[in-house]
């Protein structure tokens, strides 16, 4: 007989389906320069009609990821993007009406993966400072929490958490036995990780993307690390040959090529410093520092500069509402100083 989970029929989804490759994207938190067109032809040039035609096998990227993280590829786990990798954490180490608590606002998709599959997410929200309370994080993690889902730095809110903050809250996810998910798809922007916990200790997960930094948004590619069995647990989950074979030959290149990454976190800290300067001169309040994302607190309607920013600069960015004591305010992606300019000359022609 005919059945659709009504799980599924209930759930609601925004999907963003606008063309948008004539403009400035500073909406989804994408590189918008991208990679080096010289340094994209000189991948290309390894590209054979078998390469195209054969399925992608994971064995060589993943030694070479390991190399480059210094672990071993036991610990790693090749995914489509380290939303996919999410998805499967959440699947395998969480049972139907399990709980898991995560900050909000924060990436969505860890709310839309819990109602999926019927969990029980529990909202930790921020303080009107902006702030994140580890105590209140800490309060919710009851015996039966099953997941905390953590994100180092937060996107959108852009905080992170210390040494000292982190290790606490560890400290009572050990004594009630709650696998932590920390999510570092901004890592490279805000170099500070705690991936010696997923490699050093059970129950522990930290997933990533080379969407951000790395560029690779177009061609999907994420791991998680974690510890020997669970990885092997998340691995049963994949589909076969769900990753990209184009993806990990761009992301190699990117990690084999001598000052190659070093020169993507320069050009990126410049458009950050730039951004940040000129707003500063120009007495705006923003929030954010920490990711290639940013809050700003706007002078006039935050939606409207959205909409004009669209149909008079071909600037693509997003408004946030409630977020704090900023109310309703923009949030930028960040780029390299050109980038930024065009933004920024944008913004104080229109917020007046």
């Amino acid at each position: 007989m005919y059945y659709l989970d009504v799980k599924i029929e209930k759930l609601h989804r925004v999907f963003d389906q606008h063309e948008r490759k004539d403009y400035l994207r500073l909406d989804l938190n994408e590189n918008p320069g991208g990679l080096p067109q010289e340094f994209i032809d000189e991948v290309l040039t390894g590209i054979t009609p078998q390469f195209v035609a054969q399925y992608p096998e994971t064995l060589h990227f993943t030694e070479v990821l390991s190399n480059h993280l210094g672990t071993d590829i036991s610990n790693l786990c090749l995914v489509n993007g380290s939303a996919e990798g999410i998805r499967y954490i959440i699947q395998a180490f969480t049972s139907k009406n399990g709980r898991i608590v995560g900050v909000v606002p924060s990436y969505f998709m860890f709310q839309i993966y819990s109602e999926m599959y019927d969990r029980n997410f529990v909202k930790v929200p921020y303080e009107e400072d902006l702030s994140m309370n580890i105590d209140k994080i800490i309060a919710e993690l009851t015996e039966e929490t099953q997941l905390l889902i953590l994100l180092n730095p937060n996107n959108p809110m852009g905080n992170v958490y210390t040494e000292d903050e982190f290790e606490k809250i560890m400290t009572v996810a050990r004594e009630k036995h709650v696998t932590v998910l920390v999510d570092e798809a901004y890592h490279y922007f805000y170099p500070k990780t705690f991936i010696r916990y997923a490699l050093q200790e059970e129950h522990v997960f930290i997933t990533r993307t080379f969407s951000k930094l790395f560029s690779l948004a177009g061609c999907r590619l994420g791991y998680v690390v974690g510890w020997a069995e669970g990885i092997k647990m998340v691995q049963k989950m994949c589909t076969p040959h769900n990753t990209n074979a184009f993806a990990m030959k761009f992301a190699e290149k990117i990690l084999t090529t001598p000052g190659m990454l070093e020169s993507l976190i320069s050009k990126f800290e410049q458009g950050r410093r730039f951004l940040i300067d000129t707003l500063d001169a120009n007495g705006y309040e923003h929030k954010g520092e920490t990711g290639n994302f940013i809050f700003i607190k706007t002078n006039t309607d935050a939606q409207q500069i959205v909409e004009r920013m669209k149909e008079e600069k071909k600037i693509l960015i997003k408004a946030y509402s409630n977020v704090g004591k900023f109310g309703t305010c923009l949030r930028v992606s960040i780029g390299e100083p050109q980038f930024m300019k065009r933004f920024t000359d944008a913004l104080f022609e229109l917020d007046r």
